[in-house]
């Protein structure tokens, strides 16, 4: 199973059965979570985007990386 098939077979169902993205106030988002490692001479390594960032009233509560999973 791959990364995608992870997220969307897994973790996707997971989080919506628990009320994340369903209940007033908590959003599942994809975002930025760091603009990348500086390499010098002001260029910067490619961003690192989270797989899921769980917001719940205007506030970051988790960062959840998904992973291709071995059957």
């Amino acid at each position: 199973m791959n990364e995608a098939e992870t997220r969307a077979e897994l973790i996707d169902p997971a989080l919506k059965e628990a009320g994340w993205g369903v209940m007033e106030a908590s959003r599942v988002r994809r975002e930025v979570i760091t603009l990348g490692r500086l390499q010098g001479g002001g260029i910067r390594a490619r961003q690192d985007i989270a797989d899921y960032v769980l917001i719940y009233r205007g506030q970051k509560l988790a960062v959840i990386e998904a992973d291709a999973v071995q059957r």
